[in-house]
């Protein structure tokens, strides 16, 4: 690899630590190229992407980024998967896939300035996804207005169910 090949890779590096919201560290040495494209594919569709880069290199890219921490975590083969959209979708991906496949192992990750341990992505992978917590919060704040609604209609409704009992009576009377 030459000097101007090994810059364009730390700029294109650098370039997806400022985009990635997350950052992980597998190793999937032995792993198949079946597989391989499998997980990319898996974590393509959740706005995530893995990327196999020398340790050297990523030391270089990762200064002055928020994933600075992951410098002293590069050691051995490693590959990195950038989340881009939702950090949960990536972790729970990656969790599935180390899991259904033993030569993939999680070491390591950083999410806003902190480093995650392999039990720490666990974790974060039984969250629930982003869609379900937005949907989760609206619930929450569309309760108080459905209830207001009720009390607010609950006095004609009385009413109505008044009128429809005495109108019952006066058929059944006549």
């Amino acid at each position: 690899m030459t000097r101007e090949e090994k810059l364009e890779e730390i700029v294109d590096l650098q370039q997806r630590f400022n985009r990635a919201s997350v950052t992980l560290i597998a190793n999937a040495k032995g792993l198949n190229v079946t597989k391989m494209q499998q997980l990319r594919r898996d974590l393509k569709k959740v706005g995530g992407e893995f990327k196999v880069a020398k340790n050297t290199l990523t030391r270089r890219a990762v200064q002055d980024t928020a994933f600075q921490r992951l410098e002293g975590l590069l050691t051995g083969p490693t590959g990195l998967v950038f989340g881009y959209e939702d950090p949960v979708a990536v972790a729970k991906v990656l969790v599935d896939f180390a899991k259904a496949n033993d030569k993939v192992s999680i070491q390591a990750g950083v999410i806003e300035r902190n480093v995650l341990a392999p039990e720490a992505i666990d974790q974060l992978a039984k969250m629930p996804s982003k869609e379900v917590l937005i949907a989760q919060l609206l619930g929450l704040l569309q309760a108080p207005a459905s209830q207001l609604l009720r009390t607010m209609q609950e006095p004609s409704a009385r009413f109505v169910r008044l009128l429809d009992a005495v109108r019952g009576r006066s058929e059944s009377n006549a």
